[in-house]
């Protein structure tokens, strides 16, 4: 029951309303018994500031932050945490005592999913499909991994500049390189990984970054992963399995990166359990889908 002591958490982004945060979260929050609600909220680019400054007048106290404000947040924080500021991207604000804190839980969340793979990634060529805020997060995935390469491929030369260098000097990364689309046919027969960090393929959209010849240039068992969590699976995922790759949706990471960001607000452990089997639930995915 929501009552004027409730406090309130939320996750901010455009589009939201496909956002399965709210259901994991207050799953979460509803299974420890404590007197929180997680709220989606629509928000504008041009309506970020804003936005922001209604939250610590209602006394939110923390939030999510998702496409495509990752990296506009940035300079409108009081701090940012030293992973969030090497990856230049923001997915949990936290309200402190001087103001808004911001961290990166996407990198924790990303890798998870590939931790159980028999993989020997010294020897693996990553291929990244986009390079927005989620990008940047996998790339230090990636980079964390010990991937052979990283590929970053993009449609703007200008934005992959400025992508490429955002890592100049970074100790984290040594063999990122920055691709426009024309050479990603070039680049997929290479990759043992594959990952869409693209909004292409998000319900409501049944589309996919890749055409249908790209796709016929993935490898059999190259993993292809999708940072999209909805629909399940994505286009591209279905093109990747009919070629003969690995397959794996954005869920898990979606549920790990949620986990890290609840227990940061609520200073505890949090049930990621009890998280994840209200995602697949409301999915309405088989057990054999789940596992």
């Amino acid at each position: 029951m929501i009552t004027g002591k409730t406090k309130l958490l939320g996750v901010i982004g455009a589009p939201i309303a496909h956002s399965l945060s709210p259901i994991m979260h207050n799953a979460a929050i509803a299974h420890l018994g404590l007197d929180y609600a997680y709220f989606p909220f629509l928000v504008q680019p041009a309506a970020l500031q804003q936005a922001i400054d209604g939250f610590a007048a209602i006394g939110l106290q923390g939030f999510n932050v998702t496409i495509p404000h990752k990296q506009a947040i940035v300079p409108l924080l009081t701090e940012v945490t030293p992973i969030a500021q090497a990856i230049g991207a923001v997915n949990t604000v936290r309200r402190t005592e001087s103001g808004w804190s911001g961290t990166n839980t996407d990198v924790a969340g990303f890798l998870q999913p590939l931790k159980d793979q028999q993989r020997d990634w010294s020897q693996t060529v990553a291929v990244i499909l986009g390079n927005g805020g989620a990008a940047r997060a996998v790339v230090a995935g990636c980079a964390e991994l010990g991937c052979a390469a990283i590929y970053v491929v993009g449609r703007d030369a200008g934005k992959l500049e400025a992508f490429l260098h955002r890592w100049a000097g970074s100790s984290l990364i040594s063999n990122l390189q920055v691709h426009t689309w024309a050479h990603l046919r070039d680049l997929l027969p290479q990759a043992g990984l594959i990952v869409n960090t693209t909004p292409i393929g998000m319900s409501p959209d049944t589309g996919s970054p890749l055409s249908s010849e790209d796709a016929d240039s993935i490898v059999p068992n190259a993993i292809a992963y999708d940072l999209i969590y909805t629909p399940n699976p994505t286009v591209f995922l279905q093109q990747a399995k009919e070629r003969g790759a690995i397959a794996i949706d954005g869920l898990e990471m979606l549920v790990q990166q949620g986990a890290a960001a609840l227990e940061i607000w609520l200073q505890q452990p949090v049930p990621i359990e009890v998280m994840r089997r209200s995602l697949q639930q409301h999915l309405g995915l088989s057990e054999a889908e789940r596992h």
